[in-house]
C-alpha cells in the first residue's frame, strides 16, 4: 500500500472527471440544461394552448351574444313595431297632408 489516506468517492470521481473528461462533462451539463429547457417550454406551451382554447370559447360566446343583439336591434327597429308603439302607447296619428304646415326659416 502506498499510504493510509482516505479519499471520498465523490471527490475522486469529481477530480477524475475534471482532470480527464472535460468534454463529456460539458456535454452532460449541456444535455441537462437542454432537458430542463424542453420541459419548461412544453409546460409553457400547454398553458398557452389551454389559455387560447379558453379565449376561443369566450370569443364564440361573445359572437353569439352579438348576433342575438343584432337580431334584437332589428326586431326593435322594425317600422311596423315602431308605428304600432307610436299609435297605441303614444296615441300619435298620421298627419293629413292638407293640415301640414311647412316652416321655412330665412
Amino acid at each position: 500500500m502506498i499510504g493510509n489516506e482516505r479519499h471520498s468517492l465523490p471527490g475522486v470521481i469529481g477530480s477524475d472527471l475534471i482532470r480527464n473528461a472535460k468534454i463529456p462533462l460539458l456535454l452532460t451539463i449541456a444535455v441537462m440544461v437542454s432537458a430542463v429547457l424542453v420541459v419548461t417550454t412544453a409546460h409553457r406551451t400547454r398553458l398557452l394552448t389551454a389559455e387560447r382554447e379558453q379565449l376561443v370559447l369566450e370569443r364564440d360566446a361573445l359572437d353569439i351574444e352579438w348576433r342575438n343583439l343584432i337580431l334584437e336591434e332589428n326586431a326593435l327597429g322594425d317600422h311596423s313595431r315602431v308605428e304600432r308603439t307610436a299609435t297605441e302607447k303614444l296615441q300619435l296619428q298620421h298627419v293629413d297632408p292638407a293640415q301640414e304646415n311647412i316652416v321655412v326659416q330665412q
